[in-house]
Parts: structure tokens; C-alpha cells; sequence
């Protein structure tokens, strides 16, 4: 099995990959050609690997082209399951965008930038100057209903696996652990949750995301998904999400022969 990868750090427990830099893919088209796998291509380097060279791409295209903003994630989640989705509106940062919000909408909502993760790029609006303040800094408006939450789900897809799922608790707005949001493993997950991620993501064929859940009343809502997420706040994670990517890509490792020879 050939494996070479563009992310040497999310591929760390692989065996036998070999890494190439991203800037350098046209001087080893042949080796290209030749892999198995390509690993965490930037999404620059997608087309021509999978339409041009033709090969498998770690994650997948759906995780690429559905993840590659909110707006186009939004759109299909919509169309997907549109009951587990926060009512959300898009539109232009134009003042008839703006008197569209400030006529549909009331204080407080969330506002999003479109291409952010990590928690970045996330504001509450709880008044017309905020929102005026948000459309100066963004071409497209994502506002989305404010959900009464104090903690969100992560859930981890690895290959058709559920790899990890948790609670963050922020003690604030927001929840994400790298703005401050701690990790809740005492709390059990509910299996609506799991079970919605789970069986959207092999839907779609995402294979490689972290899932952000908002539980409101039993009724799980999917607030994003990421398809380069974190790895920190729960130990043994990084090993696990590498084990799920060996039987994902290698296969199933071999159980081990007993030897029944006798020697004479």
C-alpha cells in the first residue's frame, strides 16, 4: 500500500507514508500517479489530484467541498436534514441584506464569518450596531437563531467510525475548548446525537470531520462541522483517531496464524 501525505503531523501513526510538501506536487507526479492514497492535500491541490492523477484522497471530497465553508456546509445540511438545523439566514452584505436581518430577526442571534473555525470569527449581535459592525467586516451575512445551550457536543468521524464524542462547556458564549471551553467526559451523550452524525456522515461521505451537536430538548441540532479539527482536551485521542485511519485506509491488520508444523 502506497500512502503519501501532504500533513506529515495528522499522519504521524502511519506506517510507511511518505510526505511531500505541498508547493513541490508537480515535481513528483509520477509517484502521485502511483499512490494508493493521497493524504490531506490542501484544498488547492484537490482537483488535480483527484480529476487529473485520479486517485483516493484522504479525507474525501465530500469532506472537502461540503466543509469548505459555512455556506456551502449550511446549504447542505439544510437540504439534508433541514429539522437539525438552527434556522440560519445568508445573504449579501448590502444594506437590503442588513434590513432583511433587522426586519426577520430578533436580538440577540449569532453572527459567523464564513470561512473560520477554532471558535474564531464567531460573534454574539444583541443590537443594530453590532450587526452594522459585523457586515463592515464580512462580503457574505451567516446569521443563525441563538440556541439556549450552556454546552455543545464534539463527535469525532474517523473512516465510518464514531471515534470519540464529548461535551465543551465555555463559561461564556462560546464552548469551542481552544477559546477556553473545558471538556466534559462525566456527562453521558446522547444517542439521537451519535446516531444523527453518524448516519449523515456516511450519507454525504464525510470521513475525516469533528461535528459540533447543540442538544435542545432531546433534539439534536448540528451547529458545523470541521474537517481539520483538534485533537487536544481528551487523552488517548490523537491514538485513537490514529487507529481509526489505519483500519480506514489499510484495512482490517491481519489476525496473527498459530503455528501448528511439527517438526520431526
Amino acid at each position: 500500500m502506497k500512502l503519501i501525505t501532504f500533513d506529515p503531523f495528522r499522519t504521524l501513526g502511519l506506517p510507511g507514508v511518505r510526505y511531500i510538501k505541498p508547493e513541490h506536487m508537480q515535481q513528483h507526479r509520477e509517484e502521485l500517479a502511483a499512490a494508493d492514497w493521497l493524504l490531506f492535500p490542501g484544498y488547492w491541490q484537490i482537483n488535480s489530484l483527484h480529476y487529473v492523477l485520479k486517485r483516493r484522497i484522504f479525507p474525501s471530497l465530500s469532506s472537502y467541498h461540503l466543509g469548505h465553508d459555512k455556506v456551502e456546509m449550511t446549504r447542505a445540511l439544510q437540504t439534508a436534514c433541514p429539522d437539525h438545523v438552527p434556522e440560519t439566514l445568508i445573504c449579501a452584505s448590502a444594506p437590503h441584506g442588513i434590513q432583511q436581518i433587522l426586519d426577520q430577526w430578533r436580538f440577540p442571534f449569532v453572527a459567523k464569518s464564513v470561512r473560520s473555525s477554532q471558535g474564531m470569527g464567531v460573534w454574539l449581535i444583541e443590537n443594530r450596531q453590532q450587526l452594522l459592525d459585523y457586515a463592515e467586516r464580512e462580503s457574505v451575512l451567516y446569521v443563525q437563531k441563538l440556541l439556549p445551550i450552556v454546552r455543545d457536543l464534539r463527535i469525532v468521524i474517523v473512516g465510518s467510525e464514531v471515534v470519540a464524542s464529548y461535551w465543551r462547556e465555555g463559561s461564556g458564549f462560546l464552548n469551542n475548548v481552544s477559546q477556553g471551553g473545558r471538556v466534559r467526559t462525566d456527562l453521558p451523550v446522547p444517542e439521537q446525537a451519535i446516531s444523527l452524525v453518524s448516519g449523515l456522515a456516511r450519507y454525504l461521505d464525510i470521513d475525516h470531520a469533528g461535528f459540533d451537536v447543540a442538544m435542545v430538548d432531546d433534539h439534536p441540532y448540528i451547529l458545523e462541522f470541521n474537517r481539520l479539527f483538534g485533537n487536544t482536551g481528551v487523552p488517548g485521542l490523537p491514538q485513537q483517531i490514529s487507529a481509526a485511519m489505519n483500519r480506514y485506509l489499510l484495512g482490517p491488520a491481519e489476525p496473527p496464524t498459530s503455528d501448528t508444523s511439527v517438526s520431526a
